[in-house]
Parts: structure tokens; sequence; C-alpha cells
């Protein structure tokens, strides 16, 4: 448990103590992100693709879960996996997202969206 003396408060008074409760949580698996956001919120909707075969036509893929983010909370989010991701690479190496999969080639871009809709980005992992 955390010191709670006068000392101990001043020091750390800009880390507050956080208890995670995970008494509840549950775990899914995704390999396709959607985002889209708007002035107040940006929201993140993930799923599963399991059309791998190169040259479909319709890919199809199952929405499993969406979060809702204020765009202060999603910019922490960005920052957050940005330094994991950093941490991730100095340990086993860089990833090349250049390609869907290991040993796959595929272009990197994007195709340019509208201007006047959300811009939606798949993400495969």
């Amino acid at each position: 448990m955390a010191d709670t003396g006068p000392d101990a408060n001043a020091a750390g008074a800009a880390q507050p103590t956080m208890r995670i409760d995970s008494s509840n949580v549950t775990s899914s698996y995704a390999n396709t992100c959607y985002a889209s956001s708007t002035k107040e919120e940006v929201v993140l909707n993930f799923g599963l693709n399991q059309s791998w075969e190169r040259g479909q036509k319709d890919m199809q893929v199952q929405l499993t879960n969406r979060i809702i983010l204020s765009p202060y909370a999603a910019k922490r989010l960005v920052l957050l996996l940005t330094a994991v991701m950093q941490q991730h690479e100095a340990r086993f190496g860089p990833l090349d997202i250049s390609t869907g999969r290991p040993g796959e080639s595929q272009p990197a871009t994007p195709a340019p969206a509208r201007s006047d809709e959300p811009k939606l980005r798949p993400v495969k992992r």
C-alpha cells in the first residue's frame, strides 16, 4: 500500500494510485481495425477478416468490438501504442507493414478517401 504521509503526498501528487479490477475483463482477437472521428469522439471498430485470398473483390469483415474515445484519450492511446511498438521493435526487430503477413508483399498505400466521408483505414495483423 502507498505511504500516505505528508512527504509521500507531495512527491506523489502527480502520480495517483491506479487500482485495476480485471474480474470482468474479456479478451478478443482482431486482425482488422477501422477508425473514424468527429469533433467530439474517435471510434475504433475491431473485427475479423477471414478472407485472406489475394484478388478477392469482396471481403467479409465481422466487427466484434467498438471502442469510443474522446480525442484526448485517443491522442494518449497513440502515444502509448507508439512507445509500446518502439519497445517491441527494439526487442524483436523492425516490422515491415508493407506486407499483410510474413512473406507476403502488397502495396502499403491506402486508397484516397473522399473529403466528405471519414477516413477509414484497415489495419491488418
